[in-house]
């Protein structure tokens, strides 16, 4: 931040922000933070002694496993998905890993137009930057897996004799058979 702009929100004197950030200096020392300055500008980082210690964490819980990397493949390559959809092409429950794709900002849940009693599930702008992208149609082979994926879950590929094979958002097969109540269990276990 400016140092200008912060000793205005403090309602001080540029002199008196000096003292203040010399004394802040002394304070952090050997806590894990640093105060950086310029002539110009102030601004809180991590403290080099504890940095590599905090990149390591902070990569640690950026993996997703994966179980993660085939949700967000399906998203990335299918479209937005809802999770029945994600469900059936994994064949397993996902609950899990979309709450844990959420919480990184990896993918976004919106209001689905077709159903209001669904989500749909999208990759966001964060993912595709972390992946070096600036579209999904850049991810390699991105047309034949699309539409490897689009034929599957819509049951026009051989895979599924031509019926609409993924569950809706109440366990119903399109059919209006239920499905076994332990296939609806919450985590990411695979069917039975």
């Amino acid at each position: 931040m400016a140092k200008k702009a912060l000793a205005g929100k403090l309602h001080i004197e540029p002199h008196v922000l000096d003292g203040i950030l010399d004394e802040l200096t002394t304070r952090f020392a050997g806590r894990g933070v640093t105060l950086i300055r310029t002539e110009t500008e102030v601004s809180l980082a991590v403290a080099p002694a504890v940095s590599s210690v905090i990149e390591s964490a902070y990569i640690e819980d950026k993996e997703v496993g994966d179980a993660g990397l085939e949700v967000l493949a399906i998203i990335l390559y299918r479209g937005a998905s809802t999770k029945s959809r994600i469900d059936y092409i994994r064949g397993v429950n996902t609950s899990s890993t979309i709450r844990t794709l959420l919480a990184r900002g990896l993918i976004e849940r919106t209001s689905n137009p077709s159903d209001s009693r669904e989500y749909l599930y999208r990759p966001t702008t964060e993912l595709l930057a972390h992946l070096g992208l600036t579209r999904v149609e850049d991810l390699p082979n991105y047309d034949k897996i699309a539409a490897t994926l689009t034929d599957f879950s819509t049951g026009s590929g051989s895979a599924s004799g031509g019926e609409e094979p993924f569950n809706d958002s109440h366990g119903r097969n399109t059919d209006g058979h239920h499905t076994h109540p332990d296939d609806l269990a919450g985590g990411d276990q695979a069917s039975a």
